[in-house]
């Protein structure tokens, strides 16, 4: 019985290179069950490719096998490997730090070198630009159809030489909880913060406190201002900001019906610092 086959890039869909990757995949095994995570990764952002997989692997059943093409190093040096997690997940990527998330946050037992003498699409020539199709697609289907077992990938490589992004973890200083905005929620505007729920919780907050958040962007204080922790969106007025805990159990930042991206234009990544600390109603003029 064949895996899930789940693919993720930057290439969008105005072309045909997503349709290409299906069609490898589909040449491999007619009866593949082909899903997409998403293919509106920002260009050469790694980061956000790292983070959407770490987003979503959890919730696929157990042996998917996912491909991650977020590749601006093509046809360099960098390797192409095939990673397992600890929940027995198969990821097809580039190793230019893809995989931070889910080594740091989830866990990688074992890791491969794709051999591309042996795992190389038939008769794609001497391409080096389109690893997408000629290497991870094809492995990818192959190792979700079983054409081929995770051990005919190619040469074991030690998962503490997987590469990482750099990814700073949240601290507590004198009741001020500090750490970055990782990603947006895209459709809506939200921030998605590294701030774990418990850690902030340890703050003494419940539904209902008042928080100042501060943003920071280089050292260049972009907002602040204090607004609800709240259970919901409902949980503030039409256009009033709030602190909530979003769909991975960490702290994000919204405005209700609207998008705080966008209003305050806010970006993603270690450049983005978000402060919060618990204030006192009374405070408040």
């Amino acid at each position: 019985m064949s895996r899930h086959l789940v693919l993720q890039t930057d290439f969008g869909l105005c072309d045909g290179a997503v349709s290409a990757m299906y069609g490898v995949g589909l040449s491999v095994d007619p009866t593949l069950n082909i899903y997409d995570l998403t293919h509106e990764i920002p260009q050469y952002n790694i980061w956000e490719g790292s983070y959407r997989l770490y987003q979503t692997i959890t919730y696929w059943p157990e042996e998917t096998v996912f491909v991650s093409v977020v590749d601006p190093g093509v046809g360099t040096e960098r390797l192409s490997v095939v990673a397992k997690t600890v929940d027995n997940q198969y990821i097809v990527t580039p190793d230019n730090g893809t995989l931070t998330h889910i080594y740091q946050n989830i866990g990688i037992k074992e890791i491969r070198e794709i051999d591309e003498t042996i795992n190389r699409l038939p008769n794609s020539g001497e391409s080096y630009t389109f690893h997408g199709r000629d290497i991870y697609a094809y492995t990818g289907a192959r190792l979700a159809a079983n054409v081929i077992k995770f051990e005919d990938i190619g040469r074991a490589l030690s998962v503490d030489d997987v590469v990482e992004l750099i990814n700073p973890d949240p601290v507590v200083v004198d009741a001020t909880i500090h750490g970055n905005i990782d990603i947006l929620d895209v459709r809506f505007g939200n921030l998605w913060t590294n701030i774990e729920r418990e850690l902030f919780i340890e703050l003494g907050v419940v539904h209902g406190d008042l928080l100042e958040v501060t943003i920071v962007n280089n050292h260049r204080q972009i907002y602040k201002n204090v607004m609800t922790y709240g259970r919901s969106f409902a949980d503030s007025h039409l256009g009033e900001p709030l602190i909530y805990v979003n769909s991975v159990d960490k702290l994000g930042v919204a405005i209700n019906q609207g998008s705080f991206a966008q209003a305050y234009e806010i970006g993603t990544g270690t450049d983005w610092k978000i402060s919060i600390r618990k204030i006192a109603k009374k405070t408040i003029i």
